[in-house]
């Protein structure tokens, strides 16, 4: 009994006796600190990081400089909250964040943390404090809301200054979206007394695990923008998402810059089916069917989730920021019915196009969509003979397209992010005779090439790929074999760029059963961890790499097109080769494969024919314009103007400037003009399809010379 006595005592002492933690973090009030399990578990990531991954990247001074700029650029990148003092006391951990991690030391992420917080909760109640002050919306003065190049400010003086420019604004921009002669400016101040408190509220129930996410996401990015830690709360949402079903409006969100932010629209959705919801736009407050608005701005994104999703059938209103769009923009009103989407019911959608070509003579052109590359894994392994995937689909749509003697065919993956490999090699195996798809390099540098075994080809004609920058992995890999094998033309823009194979593992897997142990003994149990999530969160860790056939990786480099439309989504801002973490672009051995034709001649041609086309295009003109303003937008300083005439018009003039521009393009189409005190016309103009069926046409006539 006494030698049990022994063992446990010395267990305790291990439990108790870890290494000192390099800041001591105060007991109490809002002060949030990481439990041994957090401790435990980024160990454990970083041996992962170290060891396991495609990387392999060890925690060291270079890497903790990456994780430091990482955690303060999520906790404040608009520089709104933090001084420059406190920004010289936290770069005493710029070089070590990442060795205390390895050691389950998170104790200076944590301080950093925690001082954001009540930085936070300082001016936010220092802005509520303005709402009733005096604002004089004649004088003229400025306010910069995203500071990201400005300096940290000196002083708290200046902080208050900044705050107090923005409660003047977000009450200028209240009372500019009420209607024309009515003064409600009581009713303003209490919607931004609501939204402040919403933010105050928010902050005050921000949690441990709240801030070992955000911390550990710090230190995943540095490695590999593909590789993340998440939480178990985190986990579940995650695996929700990645799930086959949801229910509301079809659009995956995400927290910019305290605004409710739309990154991704799920096709088959009512958001899809709307086509008002663009990428980016942000949403800024929701009504329940014809009820009123509620000011969103500020609140945690789950709180968000909860008002905008709903069940199937019922109405919802989101008041829209569009992308690009200064604060100060007229919000925009898009109601939509929640429905249930069933992701593994999204398929691939057919239509069959005409073009007149110079010679008189129509051409018809089988257009397939494909919003992503799906397959029902579970009724595939259960060898239903029926399972759905993208390839069995395709198939069909090519079976009465050749019934129908379409003269060619075009896959769209414009916005296609991916899917499944296995998919992207036998929608490969559509267009050639069997041979390699594509090559993977795993972390031993050992090389699988995977192939198409099918000899059978289902069309044989004339072929194009339209992709852009958000056509992503799978459809990389597809377009790239098309590409290499001569098979078909490919369109549009360089793609995105992600070359890199992620598995999701259950981090339970790594915490040893001396850890369980110890965690036990603590006595700690996460009463915030969700009924079925993995107890100790997952990661999804990078473990592999794709390469073309022709030995050129798709990461960072992407696809190139050969037939190339501009974009406003420039490589350096968007896509795998903004990120600064991302693996580079690398070339292996090319693999043994015997080309369809040698279209170079033929690419040459479609190009000057392209090009001449461009040149007396007015809708060509007009998608210059697009992109010019919008990287003027993005490049420029965002000084909002705080003097009410000044804005009014400034906001009159961008409306009427936006009026002229679409009264053009439907002028051109010879559709009926958006007159003043209308609702904006909803257009569906689609130039880089409608160039790209003129490409295709040039294309049929060469082919048949």
């Amino acid at each position: 009994m006494f030698k049990n006595f022994l063992v446990c005592l010395a267990f305790i002492s291990v439990v108790a006796c870890g290494s000192k933690p390099r800041v001591a973090i105060e007991e109490g009030g809002l002060s949030l600190k990481p439990s041994l399990q957090h401790e435990i578990i980024a160990k454990e990531v970083v041996g992962i990081l170290e060891n396991y991954s495609y990387k392999k990247v060890a925690a060291s001074d270079s890497i903790s400089n990456i994780v430091y700029d990482n955690l303060i650029k999520s906790l404040d990148e608009g520089k709104n909250y933090f001084l420059q003092s406190e920004i010289d006391e936290f770069g005493q951990y710029r070089n070590t964040i990442s060795q205390d991690f390895r050691n389950g030391d998170l104790s200076s992420a944590f301080h950093i943390f925690n001082t954001y917080n009540k930085r936070a909760l300082e001016v936010l109640q220092y802005a509520l404090s303005q709402v009733d002050a005096p604002h004089d919306f004649n004088k003229e003065e400025n306010y910069i809301n995203y500071r990201d190049k400005q300096n940290w400010f000196t002083s708290d003086a200046e902080l208050k200054e900044q705050w107090r420019k923005r409660v003047k604004f977000d009450l200028l921009n209240l009372k500019l979206t009420t209607a024309e002669g009515k003064d409600e400016m009581a009713k303003h101040k209490e919607t931004l007394k609501k939204r402040y408190n919403n933010l105050i509220s928010q902050a005050k129930q921000t949690n441990s695990n709240d801030a070992f996410q955000l911390i550990m996401s710090a230190y995943t990015n540095a490695i590999d923008p593909h590789t993340t830690y998440y939480n178990p709360s985190f986990a579940q949402r995650f695996n929700e998402d990645m799930s086959n079903t949801l229910e509301g409006i079809g659009a995956r969100l995400q927290m910019e810059n305290e605004m409710v932010t739309i990154k991704e629209i799920i096709a088959g959705g009512p958001a899809f089916k709307d086509k008002t919801l663009k990428m980016d736009d942000r949403i800024i407050g929701v009504a329940q069917g014809n009820g009123e608005f509620e000011d969103i701005i500020g609140w945690r994104l789950d709180a968000a989730v909860a008002k905008i999703k709903g069940p199937k059938g019922t109405v919802v209103r989101l008041k829209i920021l569009p992308a690009g769009a200064e604060l100060s923009a007229q919000p925009t009103i898009v109601k939509l019915t929640r429905e249930k989407i069933v992701i593994e019911e999204e398929s691939a959608k057919r239509s069959i196009k005409t073009v007149k070509g110079d010679d008189g003579k129509n051409y018809r052109v089988g257009v397939i969509t494909l919003p992503k590359f799906y397959i029902d894994f579970e009724a595939y392994r259960k060898r239903d003979p029926n399972y759905k995937s993208t390839t069995r689909d395709v198939r069909l749509l090519l079976d009465s397209l050749n019934k129908e003697n379409v003269d060619a065919v075009v896959l769209d993956l414009r916005n296609n992010g991916g899917g499944s490999l296995q998919e992207a090699i036998e929608l490969t195996g559509l267009f050639i005779e069997k041979g390699p798809v594509v090559q993977v390099k795993d972390t031993r540098n050992q090389i699988e090439v995977h192939q198409d075994e099918d000899s059978s080809v289902a069309w044989k004609g004339p072929f194009g790929v339209i992709i852009n920058r958000y056509s992503a992995s799978a459809s990389e890999i597809f377009a790239g074999a098309i590409q290499d094998y001569g098979r078909g033309i490919i369109l549009g823009s360089t793609s995105y760029g992600k070359g890199t194979v992620q598995s999701a593992v259950d981090m339970s897997r790594f915490i040893s059963s001396v850890n369980k142990l110890k965690l036990k003994a603590a006595g700690e149990k996460d009463a915030d961890t969700p009924n079925g999530a993995p107890e100790f969160g997952q990661i999804n860790v990078t473990i592999a790499k794709f390469y073309r056939i022709n030995g050129s990786s798709t990461q960072h480099k992407g696809v190139d097109p050969d037939i190339t439309f501009p974009t406003q989504f420039t490589a350096e801002k968007y896509g795998e080769s903004s990120e600064p973490a991302a693996l580079p672009w690398d070339q292996i051995r090319s693999t043994n494969y015997n080309k369809v034709s040698d279209l170079s001649s033929i690419k040459s041609q479609l190009a000057a024919k392209h090009e001449n086309r461009m040149k007396n295009s007015a809708e060509y003109k007009f998608l210059l314009e697009d992109i010019e303003e919008f990287t003027k937008a993005m490049n420029t300083t965002s000084t909002i103007n705080l003097n009410e005439g000044k804005l009014k018009k400034e906001r009159e003039d961008n409306k009427t400037k936006n009026r002229t521009r679409l009264n053009k393009l439907l002028e051109l189409h010879n559709m009926p003009l958006w007159k003043e005190g209308q609702p904006q016309p909803k257009v569906e103009f689609d130039f880089i399809l409608d160039e790209s069926l003129n490409v295709m046409k040039d294309f049929i006539k060469l082919k048949n010379s």
